[in-house]
């Protein structure tokens, strides 16, 4: 009894080491993103490509009320998985931090400094009691101000990976076995907006939905983020004959 009460004081509490050094709240964390649909970022010579499945569970419910891409500023993008409202928290950080540089400096903020910002916010909740780690994984895509696309993924713990091509969410290793199958490092958008349509449908059955789906670009060209429309993502997905049958 005694070893389980002890299991349990390591279980819940957030700020506690267990003996083997883990952070079971974390861990934890890391499972409520898996059971999040899956988004995806693939880096490409002219820009990043952010792709996210809104898992529409029922026809009643209106499509564009599923947000899992959010524009951070003109020149960064961010799709998530896991829970929505934690990562609309985190969505309303990352913007205000770069209004606050934009002030402050009078630049536009990088992606690796807003990423960093981020997660340094994320890691404060690993430490603090009373509260409890996000349940949310970001991918964060953008262009510097050198015109280089970069891609990062913020993980439960607070931790910033930067990635040429990656997946967050559910079936996240399916799916990156994918990625890693046909990713190029040349390639261009439309390039990637197909690897990235394709990776989503190597784990679906029944094909893709456009009114499913949310697709969004930043150009190195334009340093400017923008979300695909669904006739857009009929164009793509037709094209590689990747659209679901509809009745």
């Amino acid at each position: 009894m005694q070893g389980q009460s002890q299991q349990q004081a390591y279980d819940r509490g957030i700020t506690i080491f267990s003996p083997d050094g883990r952070l079971y709240q974390v861990e934890y964390a890391r499972e409520a993103v898996k059971r999040g649909s899956a988004s995806i970022g693939v880096r490409t010579s002219d820009g990043v490509v952010l792709l996210a499945d809104k898992r529409i569970s029922s026809p009643l419910l209106e499509g564009s009320s599923v947000e899992k891409l959010h524009k951070a500023d003109d020149h960064i993008g961010i799709a998530s998985a896991g829970h929505v409202a934690d990562a609309r928290q985190l969505i309303d950080y990352a913007r205000r931090q770069a209004q606050i540089n934009q002030l402050r400096y009078g630049e536009p903020i990088s992606v690796e400094t807003l990423t960093k910002a981020v997660t340094d916010n994320i890691q404060q909740y690993t430490q603090v009691g009373g509260a409890r780690p996000f349940g949310v994984a970001l991918i964060i895509g953008g262009v510097d101000d050198t015109g280089t696309p970069r891609l990062f993924e913020t993980d439960p713990s607070g931790t910033p990976y930067e990635w040429k091509a990656l997946a967050v969410g559910a079936d996240r290793n399916d799916i990156e076995d994918h990625l890693k199958e046909h990713y190029d490092e040349e390639m261009d958008l439309d390039a990637g907006v197909d690897l990235a349509l394709s990776a989503l449908a190597s784990v679906s059955e029944e094909g893709l939905r456009p009114d499913g789906l949310g697709l969004a670009l930043v150009d190195a060209e334009t340093d400017q983020y923008r979300e695909l429309g669904e006739a857009e993502i009929r164009e793509h997905l037709e094209a590689h004959d990747l659209l679901a049958d509809e009745e």
